[in-house]
């Protein structure tokens, strides 16, 4: 596979999440408890643990603009944890997750349909590099499969 990096949500976001208690359309965050599996962090990229505090909000998507714009819910640790930085590795969210939608868009940031793939998250490896490696790919965004969240973006090293 290509060199690659799994891009969270901004530090500058989950503070301003955390501080204002408002997400990116001016709502309010829901706060959670874990209680069961699922509560993916956008930001540090890993799961949220049983009894753990978590923020529910929508967020603006940075891309892609345009005619495929959306904003996504996305979970957030109530608390400080670190943001995501690791190269060459599948974000724990993604591998934790049933069933994942691989996203590839062009240089115009139009979907790249048949790049497009529903696999389980276990299984991601394949198809993301398939994305990765199609050199009409600038970059892939991973939602969850059945109710679309954002878990990740992805990128070229």
């Amino acid at each position: 596979m290509l060199r690659f990096r799994c891009l969270p949500i901004p530090t500058e976001t989950a503070l301003r999440f955390r501080r204002t208690g408002r997400d990116d359309r001016g709502g309010a965050l829901h706060r959670r408890v874990v209680d069961g599996p699922g509560f993916p962090c956008r930001h540090c990229l890993r799961l949220g643990e049983p009894g753990e505090a978590m923020l529910l909000g929508s967020y603006g998507l940075p891309r892609p603009q345009g005619v495929y714009w959306a904003p996504s819910p996305i979970f957030l640790h109530e608390r400080d944890c670190a943001r995501f930085e690791a190269e060459d590795e599948i974000a724990p969210i993604v591998l934790a997750n049933g069933l994942v939608s691989v996203r590839s868009y062009d240089a115009a940031e139009m979907c790249l349909y048949d790049l497009g793939q529903v696999c389980e998250g276990q299984g991601v490896s394949a198809p993301l590099s398939r994305a990765l490696g199609d050199p009409r790919t600038r970059f892939v965004n991973i939602h969850t499969a059945r109710p679309g969240c954002l878990l990740t973006a992805v990128e070229r090293l």
